[in-house]
């Protein structure tokens, strides 16, 4: 039978039963002596990637048909109050906030805030 063929493990042999690792251990064990010397972290690899960057002015809720009842020079009414502000996402993670500002007749924006490491997780959760 094929079960005859394959070789038994040693912990079979010896009649243990496998004990499952503990995260430490794979961790230590993945991290080779070399690297763990002086490792320090390099972006260059990602550094041409790109991602959405988006500002939102705020958000509104309505249904289908007060959507379709909309026409030119509508109004919709935001979630925000003026002069909050602004939400800067990317990839549709918040990362700071900012003012508008204009440069050179274009819209830009300043950022004020820039959110911390802990409050993202905190907004993943």
């Amino acid at each position: 039978m094929l079960e005859d063929s394959i070789p038994a493990m040693p912990d079979e042999e010896q009649g243990e039963q496998a004990q499952p690792a503990l995260i430490n251990e794979l961790e230590s064990a993945a991290v080779s002596p070399a690297a763990s010397g002086s490792a320090t972290v390099s972006l260059d690899m990602i550094l041409d990637v790109s991602v959405t960057l988006s500002i939102e002015v705020g958000r509104a809720r309505m249904s289908i048909s007060d959507l379709l009842k909309l026409s030119q020079g509508a109004i919709i009414e935001l979630d925000r109050m003026a002069g909050e502000p602004l939400d800067v996402l990317v990839n549709g993670t918040l990362v700071a906030r900012g003012e508008i500002v204009v440069v050179k007749d274009k819209f830009g924006i300043m950022l004020t805030e820039v959110v911390s490491a802990e409050e993202r997780a905190r907004r993943v959760r």
